[in-house]
């Protein structure tokens, strides 16, 4: 059985809509699934004045934090954060910048590694987002999964996802739920992903 990680950063609650997805694919392809998310910085003060935030975090209360011993104890490794100026949020970098102890010791190498993410507007950072967070799996030596164009919802989509992973499109500052065509990509990466583990260490 393949051991999944997904790990994510979500404010309004998207992107945990499309960690749950993906948790679901790969949960249906047979692997054992841990669904993670990292610890947010902004102060209680501030996102509980937010429109929507205060909603969001209360669905996402019973996720435990992610920690490196999650990351060494995956096969497979699925990051995901909403863009912030076509990159990670700061939350999920300092989570990532943590594993420098990892990287030392090759604890990471080999592992499967993938990415999701969102963004307001359809042209604001889905694929960017994504190619800035490779370089932290070229670093520990990761095999990366993508979606490709393996279902037609990946071609056909005008909202989020693509070839290069999960997306979700959604407006600024508001809780948006995740469509059918982002569902079925997330789902699928969750079962790449699992397969793929399951290939390699299995």
């Amino acid at each position: 059985m393949a051991k999944v990680l997904v790990v994510y950063y979500s404010m309004y609650g998207s992107t945990f809509e499309l960690a749950q997805a993906i948790e679901a694919g790969a949960k249906a392809a047979g692997a054992e699934v841990r669904l993670r998310q990292v610890p947010d910085h902004i102060h209680e003060s501030v996102w509980k004045k937010l429109k929507g935030v205060p909603e969001a975090k209360a669905l996402q209360a019973n996720v435990p934090i992610a920690t490196n011993e999650d990351l060494v104890w995956a096969d497979g490794i699925i990051l995901g954060s909403p863009t912030r100026f076509g990159s990670m949020a700061g939350q999920m970098k300092n989570f990532l910048d943590q594993t420098g102890s990892l990287w030392a010791k090759g604890a990471l190498d080999g592992k499967v590694a993938a990415f999701f993410t969102g963004a307001a507007t359809i042209h604001g950072g889905h694929e960017a987002t994504i190619l800035a967070t490779l370089p932290f799996a070229y670093h520990h030596g990761m095999t990366i999964v993508t979606t490709g164009y393996v279902l037609p919802e990946s071609g056909r989509t005008t909202s989020g996802g693509g070839p290069y992973g999960p997306s979700h499109y959604g407006e600024q500052g508001k809780r948006s739920h995740i469509d059918a065509d982002e569902r079925a990509i997330a789902e699928n990466l969750g079962k790449r992903v699992a397969l793929v583990s399951k290939k390699i260490f299995g």
